[in-house]
């Protein structure tokens, strides 16, 4: 485990209960946060209308992809939020059916002859569209994804530049003047939240309006959002908040019902921006298990270390070891020639045939 020196605390995994002050803001207000909740959000994007607009972020394309409504189609340099839409059919997760589940809807598929329709669900038992349980064989999961936040986060730990920074409410920015574009931050990010844009190269994410921040605002997004979907404050008083949450949709029988990111002794240290998720997170296009990348750079160091010296080492043996044995043929050589003169000195015939 790689500690500081100062602070005596593992600062590149585990448990981090003050990220500000160990950055180095002795009078850091309380850690502010994102929680999004997935289970009133509507889809209508007005995060990320907000987003660009305050921050004056250009636009990323307008084509659908052709699998939802979905035209940003995930985050990256040009957008910081991100509104998923995905489509689920067939069983879906419910308190009082047998499993847990609701039966089986088959989905029509559609056949262009005249005017197309689109059925997403059969008419089930009850005539409506619905499963015999009340519940429909289909649903839209909606989520507003953004950059995490990361207690433990990788893209600052390896930038060279010192653009990416530890801000005193314990959120993460990029400082786009000091950015070089070596993208190193790029690979490190476990959830691939942050991009180089193309037109110069330098890498962008969400700074959760760090500037309305210091200003005493709430971030844009979560200023335009209707339902309350995402929602800022103390990190704190959102993991207990988004608790009770979790109890509540429990008790109306959303069963699947879980948060993710919230976990301080996870994989980053916990998420600065967390979710409360319908599904598994991979559905919605997330890591289940994220690690921070830098975790095992100390043990690498140590490693890489270790082998340097083993070969240097290996060389000094080497040239230690060759001039001991030409010292020690010099020596022979010597030693012989001596022999040989007193073997001549003591034998008469040896002194003749040496005149």
């Amino acid at each position: 485990m790689e500690l500081d020196l100062l602070t005596g605390r593992n600062l590149l995994s585990g448990p981090e209960p003050d990220v500000a002050r160990d950055a180095g803001h002795a009078d850091a207000p309380p850690r502010q946060g994102f929680f999004t909740d997935t289970s009133v959000c509507i889809g209508c994007k007005a995060c990320e209308v907000a987003c660009k607009e305050w921050n004056a972020i250009p636009e990323d394309g307008l084509t659908l992809t052709g699998m939802s409504y979905d035209n940003t189609q995930g985050l990256g340099a040009s957008t910081w939020r991100h509104v998923a839409f995905i489509e689920q059919s067939g069983s879906i997760p419910v308190s009082g059916a047998p499993g847990g589940l609701a039966p089986s809807t088959a989905v029509a598929v559609p056949v262009a002859d005249g005017r197309t329709e689109l059925p997403l669900a059969e008419a089930g038992s009850d005539g409506d569209g619905s499963g015999g349980d009340g519940r429909a064989g289909f649903r839209w999961l909606m989520a507003s994804d953004v950059c995490k936040h990361c207690t433990h986060a990788a893209c600052l730990d390896v930038c060279p530049t010192g653009s990416l920074f530890r801000t005193e409410f314990g959120t993460v920015v990029v400082q786009e003047d000091i950015c070089n574009g070596c993208g190193y931050c790029v690979p490190a990010c476990p959830y691939g939240v942050i991009e180089q844009r193309p037109s110069d190269g330098r890498a962008f994410k969400c700074t959760l309006c760090y500037d309305r921040l210091g200003a005493g605002q709430e971030p844009a997004c979560a200023k335009a959002c209707p339902t309350d979907s995402i929602q800022f404050g103390p990190l704190d008083e959102l993991r207990e908040r988004a608790a009770l949450r979790v109890e509540q949709l429990h008790a109306a029988g959303v069963a699947d019902a879980r948060l993710y990111g919230e976990e301080p002794d996870d994989g980053v240290g916990g998420d600065g921006a967390f979710f409360l998720l319908l599904d598994e997170p991979e559905v919605y296009g997330l890591p289940p298990d994220p690690v921070v990348t830098t975790r095992d750079l100390p043990a690498m160091w140590r490693h890489a270390g270790a082998a340097a010296l083993s070969l240097a080492g290996g060389f000094l043996a080497a040239f230690v070891w060759a001039g001991m044995g030409g010292r020690g043929s010099s020596a022979g050589r010597a030693s012989s020639a001596r022999r040989a003169a007193s073997a001549r000195r003591a034998s008469p015939t040896l002194r003749k045939a040496g005149r």
